[in-house]
């Protein structure tokens, strides 16, 4: 068994649909950035990153193609996967340290074992020997203050930018989950139907995020804020603007939550009863970035009746989980060392 040196690095990687985001024991979140790649199509190179290349979308000429590695929450390009890692280790100088470190891998609940393996072999080929792979709703239910080792079942939904997870868990683990493609990216998408139907204009999807993010609501909100939009009429293909409001981004959102809300009661039928009266007790928590949605916490107690709550930062709750990992790292290193084993006397 593998006995732990304090001068060993802890590496915990976020690979999300919409952003990654890595921390470096010691030193804290050293990389919290758009999950977008620029390449050149003719040399097949990445010209540009993270903030950068997302600043690109939608603005680009025939010689650049937009890659975003993970889609749904899982791997849609292998080779941008690897390059995308490659890029936040050179640029936080990891590449030497990564043989003796413990890289925990945080990847949503709902991949195969195959894409599980297929991400921790993108951070094995850069070199990282010692790598763990947790569901990103068991740690962020750490990371929102959930003290999953005890025999109580807390319902957990992680909404992300490709999928939305949810989960019970109980006594240090997963009790049942169910993974379901509506998140972010797709509340996007619907904002951009919506206003092509009501306006007959187009907007971009990056327009659509922002209108998300500054008047998003699932409920009512009197302030009086709208938002100025700009996109192309599909009729006479011209520059148009469009004044969105609050009820009419809460109308878009309302269909893709109903189905987030038929899979937590998909959860809740297929709980055990035990568990169900915790679910009464501890109510539901909620993480990521969908729980920055105004009003998500007062949508979802007047449906299931329930005590719901917002983690502190909801999207960060995944990093912030791995930092107990962090803690008891000799054990995990241990933990490593037998999953890998097994595999290694199976194959």
């Amino acid at each position: 068994m593998a006995s732990w040196d304090r001068k060993r690095e802890f590496v915990a990687l976020d690979l999300g649909t919409a952003n990654v985001v890595a921390y470096l024991g010691g030193q804290g979140i050293i990389y919290n950035e758009p999950s977008t790649m620029a390449y050149d199509v003719h040399t097949n190179t990445v010209i540009a990153s993270g903030e950068s290349a997302y600043e690109m979308i939608g603005k680009t000429n025939e010689d650049i193609r937009m890659v975003v590695p993970l889609v749904d929450g899982v791997i849609a390009d292998l080779d941008a996967a690897k390059d995308l890692i490659k890029i936040i280790f050179s640029r936080i100088k990891l590449s030497d340290i990564l043989k003796n470190a413990l890289v925990v891998l945080a990847c949503p609940s709902g991949v195969t074992e195959l894409e599980r393996s297929a991400l921790k072999q993108v951070v094995s080929d850069m070199g990282a020997k010692n790598v763990l792979v947790e569901e990103e709703v068991k740690l962020s239910a750490i990371g929102a203050g959930i003290n999953i080792a005890i025999a109580s079942g807390h319902l957990v939904v992680d909404i992300g930018g490709g999928t939305t997870d949810i989960a019970i868990i109980s006594a240090g683990d997963i009790v049942i989950s169910r993974s379901i493609k509506v998140a972010g990216n797709h509340f996007d998408e619907e904002i951009r139907k919506y206003i092509r139907a009501e306006y007959n204009v187009l907007i971009g999807i990056k327009t659509a995020e922002k209108i998300k993010i500054e008047i998003g609501a699932l409920t009512k909100i009197d302030n009086g804020r709208t938002f100025r939009a700009f996109g192309r009429d599909v009729i006479s293909g011209l520059p148009r603007e469009v004044v969105i409001s609050p009820d009419e981004v809460k109308n878009a959102l309302l269909a893709p939550f109903s189905k987030i809300t038929d899979l937590i009661v998909e959860v809740m039928e297929n709980t055990p009863a035990e568990l169900a009266g915790d679910i009464i007790r501890n109510g539901i928590t909620i993480c990521g970035g969908g729980a920055l949605i105004r009003g998500i916490d007062t949508y979802f107690e007047s449906i299931f009746q329930l005590k719901v709550t917002k983690a502190q930062d909801p999207l960060l709750t995944v990093i912030e989980g791995t930092k107990e990992y962090e803690k008891q790292a000799e054990k995990w290193l241990e933990v490593v060392e037998m999953r890998d084993s097994r595999e290694y006397n199976i194959k």
